[in-house]
């Protein structure tokens, strides 16, 4: 195994969904321009209140992923 290193963003996803759906949407549009990501950490869950209602979901999530090697 060779040995790594990693880098991490820090995003906020959102969603009228869920909470999973917030994440998934924050890996999702990260994963166009960001390349070998590995794992994520979810950290804050919020939700957006109207009338008494949840509109929508906000979570913040740190992406790991490798750099890549000049091998």
């Amino acid at each position: 195994m060779s040995d790594h290193v990693y880098k991490k963003i820090e995003l906020v996803g959102s969603s009228k969904e869920s909470i999973e759906a917030a994440a998934q949407n924050a890996v999702t549009t990260a994963s166009k321009t960001v390349r070998n990501m590995r794992w994520l950490e979810v950290g804050e869950i919020r939700g957006h209140i109207v009338d008494g209602q949840v509109e929508h979901w906000q979570v913040g999530v740190k992406i790991g992923f490798t750099l890549d090697s000049d091998a």
